[in-house]
């Protein structure tokens, strides 16, 4: 009985295609150069991989701002379908 009640508050999520992709793209790719411009010590640690246009930026950094990207993707996406954009 729990299970079912859990199951009504579930909202519907979009299947993939290339505007969800682009949309969670385009998140990454803000939250990758707002963590260049916002950390304090981007360059400590081992080095990550090499982004001509932001810099050399430690494997931390990235990692730590991929994560910040695909959360800003899901709720822009969540948002943007939500609105019936997408």
């Amino acid at each position: 009985m729990l299970t079912l009640s859990l199951l009504a508050v579930v909202p519907k999520t979009l299947a993939w295609s290339p505007t969800v992709g682009l949309v969670m793209l385009i998140c990454n790719i803000a939250a990758i150069a707002f963590a260049r411009y916002t950390v304090q010590r981007p360059n400590e640690g081992p080095s990550g991989p090499p982004l001509p246009l932001l810099g050399n930026l430690s494997l931390g950094t990235v990692i730590g701002a991929a994560c910040f990207g695909h959360i800003l993707g899901t709720g822009a996406i969540l948002g943007l379908s939500n609105l019936g954009v997408l």
